[in-house]
Parts: structure tokens; C-alpha cells; sequence
């Protein structure tokens, strides 16, 4: 694992710690609760909840204070990431068929994908994932391509935005398919010829912003894939180095068992 897959780890773990300390406490259960629901408390112990209920507040103060200095950190660092972005892209580009294999070798990505999206994707040339200035507002995901026989964009994006009372949208630039290209089209009311291949085009999240909450993908391109496309991209050559392995494991064993029964 490199120094920026590390940094990027420990500020996602970073993040679940705060926003669960930030949460609202629970409300304390007691054993003193009369028939018809009302807790029975003496002074002393009325006395100590309220002592606690400000104890939490203050708590509660150093944990939102606690989140906005990891987004100021965070902000830092998405800068300090960009010159190896770039850098990166820049050698991305020159690998044949780096992301649609990156997106194949990925359990989650290939579930969505079916021949003909894999087909189009094959003129994917970069993929890149860009914070909003303020990152607590949202993000972009970008795909570019190149001249293609399925549509005319260079490239086509999708936005997450997040308001200020945390409620998610999305929006996207749409596609400018080719006549009789829109693989959004041919997937609709078909029924798939292979088992496990999806019905409907991968190329649809592009133009559904009907429900950010549940958009799955979005997060999985910038949280799990963009942070490090070179693992999935080198994936199946890793599960084969360890198939090699365990076939050589397996022969070694299987050798032993015959020199034992020889001395024997």
C-alpha cells in the first residue's frame, strides 16, 4: 500500500469515528419507570442527568469541532494529490484498455456491466474524480473517451451534490448517442440471454438522478476504485499467480505422499 492509499485509509477511518461520536446520544434507560411510562427520578439523580446532559454538549462541541479541522486537512491534502493524479492519468492513458479492465475486475462494477457496455468502454481512455471546493458539498466523476461508434461526447460526468441539511442529488451531462447506438434503449424491456449478464446498461447510471441515496456506483468509483484502479486492473493477474501457487502447493503435496508411501 503507497503513502497516499495509506493517508487516504486513515482519514476514511477518521471520519467514521467522528461522525459516530457526533451522533445524538441515545436516551438513558432506567430500571424506575412507572405504569404509565414516566421515569421516577429522585433529586440526586435528576441532578446527575443534568450534569451529563451538559457534559455531552460539550463533548458534542469538540467532535464538530473535530470534523471541521479533518475537512480542513482533507482539503490540504486533495491539493497535495493533484500533481500525482495527473501524473497518473498520464500513464493511465498510455495502457490499453486500463479501465474497462480495472471496472471488469471489480465484483462490483462487472455485476453491472453487460457485453455491449464493455464493448463501448473499450474506448475509455481516463477516468477522474474532482471534490467540490468545499468537499462537504459533493463531487463529480468524469469519463473520457475517445471517438467512439456509440456517441458523440468526449466526455460525459455525473455530479453528487449535498445541500446543507444533508439531503443528496445528483445531476449529469446525458449522452448524445449515435442512431440506433443508445445501449440505454436496447437494454430496456430485453430479457438477458446470459445468466448473471444485467438487463439494463451500465451506461444508464449516467442519466438516472432519481434517488442519490441509494446510488451505489458513485460511491464505489471514488471511494474504492479511484483511490487505487491499479489493484483491480492488476486483479486477475494476482488471482492467477495464486492459482499458479496453489497448483504448485497442491503438486508438492501430492509428491510427498508418494515418497511416503515408497519408504513404506
Amino acid at each position: 500500500m503507497d503513502l497516499l492509499s495509506v493517508i487516504d485509509f486513515f482519514f476514511t477511518c477518521l471520519h467514521g469515528v467522528i461522525f459516530k461520536m457526533a451522533s445524538p446520544a441515545k436516551k438513558v434507560k432506567t430500571n424506575c419507570v412507572s405504569s404509565d411510562g414516566a421515569v421516577n427520578m429522585d433529586k440526586e439523580q435528576q441532578q446527575l442527568i443534568e450534569q451529563l446532559d451538559e457534559l455531552q454538549q460539550e463533548i458534542d462541541k469538540l467532535n464538530e469541532s473535530a470534523s471541521e479541522e479533518i475537512l480542513k486537512v482533507e482539503q490540504k491534502y486533495n491539493k497535495m494529490r493533484q500533481p500525482h493524479y495527473s501524473k497518473r492519468s498520464e500513464f493511465i492513458v498510455k495502457i490499453p484498455n486500463f479501465w474497462v479492465t480495472s471496472f471488469i475486475n471489480h465484483p462490483h462494477v462487472s455485476a453491472l456491466l453487460n457485453e455491449e457496455d464493455e464493448e463501448a468502454l473499450q474506448f475509455l481512455t481516463n477516468v477522474e474524480v474532482q471534490d467540490f471546493e468545499d468537499i462537504k458539498s459533493g463531487y463529480k466523476i468524469s469519463f473520457h473517451f475517445k471517438t467512439n461508434p456509440y456517441f458523440e461526447d468526449a466526455v460525459i460526468y455525473k455530479e453528487f451534490h449535498l445541500n446543507n441539511e444533508g439531503e443528496p442529488s445528483s445531476t449529469s451531462s446525458g449522452i448524445k448517442w449515435k442512431s440506433g447506438k443508445d445501449l440505454t434503449k436496447k437494454s430496456n424491456g430485453t430479457t438477458s440471454s446470459e445468466e448473471n449478464t444485467p438487463d439494463e446498461s451500465f451506461f444508464s447510471w449516467f442519466t438516472d438522478n432519481s434517488d442519490a441515496t441509494s446510488d451505489e456506483l458513485g460511491e464505489v468509483i471514488k471511494d474504492d476504485i479511484w483511490p487505487n484502479p491499479l489493484q483491480y486492473y492488476l486483479a486477475s493477474e494476482m488471482e492467477d499467480d495464486d492459482e499458479d501457487g496453489d497448483m504448485a502447493e497442491e503438486e508438492d503435496i501430492d509428491e510427498e505422499d508418494e515418497e511416503e508411501c515408497d519408504d513404506e
